[in-house]
C-alpha cells in the first residue's frame, strides 16, 4: 500500500502472516501507521493556527483566546498518540554509550530489560491516565481559559495513546521471548 500499512516489517516487528499470534502485532502496525498520518497532519493544524494567531495579533491588533490551547491539544494528541509508533520503530531517545562496550548477549538483556520497565512505567501512567479521563467527564472539568473546553478530549487522547505506548512494549516484549525460545 502507499503508506506500507500492509508492511509489518516498517514496525520493527517480523511475524509471519499465518502466525495466530501475529495479529495483534500487525493490528498494532496498521493502527500506528494511521496514527502517524493523523498526528502529522494535527501537527501542520497546530502550526497554521499558531501562525494565524501571530499574524492576527501583529496585523489585526487583536487577540484570540481559542488559539493556544486549541494547538496544546493537537500537540499533546499528536504526541501521545503517535508514541507507540516511535516506539514500534524504537525511534524514542536512548542512551547507547554502553551499547558498544557490552557483549551481545548482556546487551539483550538490558534491552529486555528497559523494555519491561518501561512497559511497567506506562501501564501504570496509561491507568493514571484512565482515572483521570473518568474524573474529568464524570466532574465536568473545563480549561479555566475564557474558551474553557472540556478536559476531556486531551486526556482521552493521553490515555489512549499511553495504552497504545504499553500494548506496543508488551509485544516487543513478548516478542523477544518469543525469539529467545526460539533460538533455544
Amino acid at each position: 500500500m502507499a503508506h506500507g500499512l500492509d508492511d509489518v516489517e516498517t514496525a520493527g516487528l517480523a511475524v509471519p502472516a499465518a502466525d495466530p499470534a501475529g495479529l495483534v502485532p500487525r493490528l498494532l502496525a496498521r493502527l500506528n501507521n494511521l496514527i502517524v498520518i493523523v498526528s502529522s497532519g494535527a501537527l501542520v493544524v497546530a502550526a497554521f493556527v499558531l501562525t494565524y494567531s501571530v499574524a492576527s495579533r501583529y496585523f489585526f491588533h487583536f487577540s484570540t483566546d481559542w488559539q493556544d490551547e486549541l494547538s496544546v491539544f493537537l500537540i499533546v494528541g499528536a504526541v501521545f498518540m503517535s508514541s507507540a509508533a516511535i516506539q514500534a520503530r524504537r525511534g524514542h531517545v536512548a542512551i547507547e554509550a554502553i551499547v558498544a562496550v557490552l557483549p551481545p548477549g548482556v546487551n539483550r538483556i538490558r534491552h529486555l530489560l528497559v523494555d519491561i520497565a518501561s512497559l511497567i512505567f506506562c501501564a501504570y501512567f496509561a491507568w493514571k491516565s484512565w482515572t483521570l479521563l473518568h474524573e474529568a467527564w464524570v466532574d465536568d472539568y473545563h480549561s479555566g481559559s475564557t474558551w474553557g473546553p472540556p478536559l476531556w478530549i486531551p486526556y482521552l487522547l493521553m490515555a489512549v495513546g499511553m495504552t497504545l505506548l504499553s500494548v506496543q512494549l508488551a509485544v516487543q516484549v513478548i516478542d523477544q521471548f518469543r525469539r529467545r525460545e526460539s533460538t533455544s
